[in-house]
């Protein structure tokens, strides 16, 4: 029987990449959308042109009800939930002076509430069947200040990364709960308000002079999935390539 994965915000980028790395090493994939409908549905046809089964299904994770959704809809057509992947995120890039209150618990609810609404939900049914992984994707800019710009974003991440650790724990010993933390990662989404100038001065920063890709990404969520890691929980990874003055 092939195992199942259950990716948040799989429609594009990191999550896109990662949910058809699993589909070409024997899983069934779940990827969830909020927004973009036309390219959940591009992904759900490459994932079937690879020969799994996916579901595309819209879910706002902030919002309980979509994600008692989600749950009801996956765990009715499929039998088992093996990896959860806690992808979905979003950020408001603006000038500290013109933050306000509800775009930060907008970033918070998303990239924070809703990534515990939906690790609770699967986590518990994990726990009954004993086994499972979950996979948060932070960010170094949780570990690192860069840019005041991202302080809402980057408290989000921060507070993701405690997340992992405290689910480990609740969780013991059936799931193993680890977080990723990738760096400068050249998504269509991350570079298409930079230039080329700062790209490269970002590149520069990094010891292996050159952006991440969500190939890199998605290489290191599918090993931490697999019965090789099965040791590793609680942990955050860096994936940027190594950082000068980090």
């Amino acid at each position: 029987m092939r195992k199942v994965c259950v990716i948040t915000g799989g429609s594009r980028g990191i999550g896109r990449v990662t949910a058809l790395e699993f589909a070409k090493n024997g899983f069934d994939v779940v990827i969830t959308y909020n927004q973009n409908k036309d390219k959940a549905e591009n992904t759900q046809k490459e994932i079937g042109e690879i020969g799994a089964r996916c579901l595309a299904i819209k879910c706002d994770i902030s919002n309980e009800d979509d994600v008692k959704n989600l749950f009801v809809t996956v765990t009715k057509n499929f039998k088992t939930v093996d990896v959860l992947v806690n992808n979905a995120a979003i950020a408001i890039d603006t000038l500290f002076c013109e933050k306000t209150k509800e775009n930060f618990k907008k970033i918070l609810d998303v990239n924070l509430v809703g990534t515990f609404l939906v690790s609770k939900t699967f986590g518990e049914f994990m726990m009954e069947q004993k086994s499972g992984k979950i996979i948060n994707i932070a960010s170094t800019n949780g570990i690192n200040t860069y840019y005041p710009m991202c302080l809402d974003y980057d408290a989000s991440k921060a507070g993701l990364i405690s997340l992992t650790h405290n689910l480990a724990m609740q969780f013991a010993p059936f799931v193993n709960v680890n977080c990723v933390a990738p760096g400068f990662i050249a998504t269509e989404s991350e570079t298409k308000d930079m230039n080329e100038e700062f790209i490269k001065s970002e590149e520069e920063k990094i010891f292996k002079k050159r952006a991440g890709t969500e190939q890199d990404v998605a290489n290191l969520v599918l090993f931490l999935a697999s019965d090789k890691a099965d040791f590793i929980n609680s942990e955050v990874i860096r994936i940027d390539g190594g950082m000068y003055g980090n």
